[in-house]
């Protein structure tokens, strides 16, 4: 029965199966014009049908590369707590070109990514009581550099904290 349907489904217009398969995934979530197109390449769709496809969703709006990649920036920096660094890895991954890349990272300012660095140390500071100094430097700071923070930035934050709740810092002197 299933091979029935995708004999009949193959029979369709190329550019209609296309249409129906990114409509498909945008339903799910939104996407980039890249992720678009390798999904129709993927499914054996010819280069020319897919920028007709990507050409007319992009027309009509459904596809917007700058305003997936301002989304994304704001939710994966605001409920991940990811940096700018992971952030540009990210949406280059998506197929996102470098100027949209750098016009949506930098939404988040230096500051904010500071505050948001001080808030993940904050809540992961608490379950790490019963460890030695340098084994908390070292899993704070570890955590900050996965989530795209500056090697710089993720010192000066855990070094603050850590004397925030007095705790010594003095194996961090040597970092300045």
């Amino acid at each position: 029965m299933r091979q029935a349907k995708r004999a009949v489904a193959d029979d369709r217009d190329p550019a209609v199966r296309a249409k129906d398969i990114c409509l498909t995934l945008l339903t799910a979530r939104p996407r980039t014009r890249s992720e678009l197109k390798k999904a129709l390449l993927k499914k054996e769709l010819s280069e020319e049908v897919a920028e007709q496809v990507l050409g007319r969703l992009d027309d009509v709006g459904l596809i917007d590369d700058a305003a997936f990649a301002e989304m994304w920036v704001r939710s994966r920096h605001t409920y991940q707590g990811m940096g700018r660094k992971a952030l540009s890895i990210e949406l280059r991954r998506r197929g996102v070109d470098n100027d949209t890349v750098a016009e949506a990272v930098a939404a988040v300012d230096e500051e904010a990514e500071e505050e948001r660095a001080r808030q993940l140390v904050r809540k992961k500071l608490p379950s790490m009581s019963s460890a030695d100094q340098q084994a908390k430097i070292r899993r704070l700071v570890g955590m900050l550099a996965r989530k795209g923070y500056s090697q710089g930035l993720a010192y000066r934050v855990v070094k603050d904290e850590l004397a925030n709740i007095g705790d010594e810092t003095n194996l961090l002197d040597s970092f300045e």
